[in-house]
């Protein structure tokens, strides 16, 4: 099915116990504030300035630190299948999007956008 893809956002996945120590480092190395989402406590996070990034600082209640990209699409069980069939596995389907691994294992996540908000000039086409 055509539709649209891009990755989106740059996640640092922090643990509980350095998550503001991270906050405040991201913070001064991308010279942003990075703003508390209070729909999600778990994130800080900003776009960055001159790019179509966005960049989160996400609190984890277990696991290893470690960095994820999310990509967003217009729609989401398309991109689901189509990352699924280049080897991509669903883990757990949170909050509307899903967390998947890589075939390395390695997680990411793909979040739903509002149908339009992709075109051909910011996001890849999949037909």
């Amino acid at each position: 099915m055509t539709h649209f893809s891009t990755i989106a956002v740059v996640v640092i996945d922090a643990p509980a116990d350095g998550h503001e120590q991270e906050v405040a480092f991201w913070q001064t190395a991308t010279g942003q504030p990075l703003q508390h989402y209070k729909k999600f406590p778990e994130y800080h996070g900003a776009q960055l300035h001159g790019k179509n990034l966005g960049f989160l600082v996400q609190r984890l209640y277990d696991g290893p630190a470690r960095v994820h990209l999310d990509i967003h699409t217009d729609n989401l069980e398309a991109e689901v299948t189509r990352l699924e069939q280049a080897g991509a596995v669903r883990v757990q389907q949170v909050n509307g999007w899903w967390i998947m691994h890589d075939p390395a294992g390695l997680p990411f996540c793909v979040i739903p956008e509002e149908p339009g908000a992709f075109t051909e000039q910011n996001a890849q086409r999949w037909d």
